[in-house]
């Protein structure tokens, strides 16, 4: 695991407890070689109608926040993309 994806899973281990509060979780996927970070939602995040409420003020936010040099955050498994 580089650097990068280790700022990403410490960005995401932030905002996990709030997840599984809800009996979701989030999975880091990849991050492109443009600084996209692709997650899979799992879950109760999978069909919760606040999903993409979720992928941007809480996920997004928490991983750029702590990685600013990440362009975008995209959810492999929510059907329209952020």
């Amino acid at each position: 695991m580089n650097e990068l994806s280790v700022k990403v899973e410490e960005a995401l281990d932030q905002i996990r407890p709030y997840l599984q509060a809800d009996g979701g979780n989030v999975s880091l996927v990849e991050i492109t070689d443009d600084f996209v970070v692709k997650v899979e939602l799992l879950g109760a995040c999978k069909s919760c109608s606040m999903s993409m409420m979720t992928m941007k003020a809480g996920i997004e936010e928490s991983i750029k926040r702590s990685v600013p040099q990440i362009k975008s955050v995209e959810a492999v498994n929510l059907s329209v993309a952020i």
